[in-house]
């Protein structure tokens, strides 16, 4: 494992650069002095090819790869020691007894990989993608005598979806094979519709990309269900152009009254594209072949912002009938204000600003 964390960290006339770094000789370790000759140079081009767009910030590296969720802690020696030593923390929960597979959190999205034995290139493959991913899955293994049950044609890795009836899924690929491995294993610990909640919105508000959003009572899981079955059916070909979401309608009671909506309302559909939000007509026509893609087709276009300012488009109104400019003015966006804050970071005006 080598992970490596840079900090920039903003004092008064200065910006530093820290790389920390651990190999397996944890007294190795580097540091990128900073000078008038290098400072301008080195600093630009890592706030560019790491989109650092305020300091401080920190992020981690697992295996030459950027993990996506930055440290956004308490500034303190002590909270910052404590998050690298959790960092360096085995991600991999070893199971003593196959017993305990049943008795694992069915809420949690689990990944349990069954070897032969430890010392082996299946299991060092497994223990790099645990590396990357165990935010969103809990990683578990087991070996020998104690897998052997669950091992008919060798090395086995399975997917333990939420929910306690839902069935298993099985690794079929080579399993030391990384990028396969890895691709898999990202499928099923990140889930296309994610939930926001205030903890990660702030990160979720950096990814730069406009929310599609559900808004749904905590139990009511079958819109919810309706509303991820939709987006796979529709919207796959849009992911990576707009972030998939649902939210508590009673956590989200402010957003919802941005767009005149209560808790009684939902479910309630919306995009958030950081200057405006846009409601779905009717949850109801979500299941309407194309209605829910065209719905993100119009923000992409710019449709949906044109015509809360002047009516429907003249394309959309009906032969004989008169073309009328109803100005509108949608809400702004609600979870922009979500987005990292001046009072908690400098932020990067432009892109040579330090």
């Amino acid at each position: 494992m080598r992970p490596a964390i840079f900090l920039l960290l903003s004092e008064p006339g200065c910006v530093f650069l820290l790389l920390v770094s651990w190999l397996f000789n944890p007294t190795r370790s580097e540091i990128t002095s900073l000078d008038s000759g290098n400072i301008d140079d080195i600093l630009t081009d890592i706030a560019q090819r790491y989109r650092i767009s305020k300091y401080p910030t920190l992020k981690l590296f697992r295996n030459g790869m950027m993990m996506k969720r930055e440290y956004r802690g308490q500034r303190s020696v002590t909270a910052i020691a404590d998050y690298i030593r959790q960092q360096k923390s085995n991600p991999i929960q070893e199971v003593q007894d196959l017993e305990e597979i049943s008795t694992l959190d069915r809420s949690r999205r689990n990944i349990v990989g069954y070897f032969e034995q430890k010392d082996s290139d299946n299991y060092r493959t497994f223990e790099r993608v645990a590396n990357i991913l165990h935010d969103d899955c809990v990683f578990l293994s087991a070996f020998g005598a104690i897998s052997k049950p669950e091992r008919f044609s060798g090395d086995n890795v399975i997917y333990k979806p939420p929910g306690e009836n839902a069935p298993d899924m099985v690794y079929l690929g080579s399993i030391t094979n990384f990028d396969l491995v890895y691709a898999w294993t990202q499928d099923k610990c990140v889930p296309l519709v994610r939930e926001i909640t205030f903890e990660n919105g702030e990160e979720l508000t950096e990814e730069g990309l406009p929310f599609l959003i559900l808004f749904h009572m905590k139990d009511d899981l079958e819109s919810l269900e309706k509303f991820q079955q939709e987006v796979a059916r529709q919207l796959i070909s849009e992911k990576g152009t707009i972030n998939f979401l649902h939210a508590d309608c009673d956590k989200f009671r402010h957003p919802l009254l941005h767009i005149q909506k209560t808790p009684a309302d939902c479910p309630v559909i919306a995009i958030d594209s950081f200057r405006h939000m846009y409601v779905f007509p009717d949850f109801n026509d979500l299941s309407v072949p194309g209605k829910l893609k065209q719905f993100v087709l119009d923000l992409h276009s710019g449709k949906l912002h044109r015509e809360f300012h002047h009516g429907p488009d003249p394309t959309d109104v009906a032969p004989g009938q008169p073309v009328q400019d109803l100005a509108s003015s949608p809400p702004e966006s609600s979870f922009q204000k979500l987005a990292p804050s001046e009072h908690r970071y400098t932020l990067l005006r432009e892109k040579d600003e330090l």
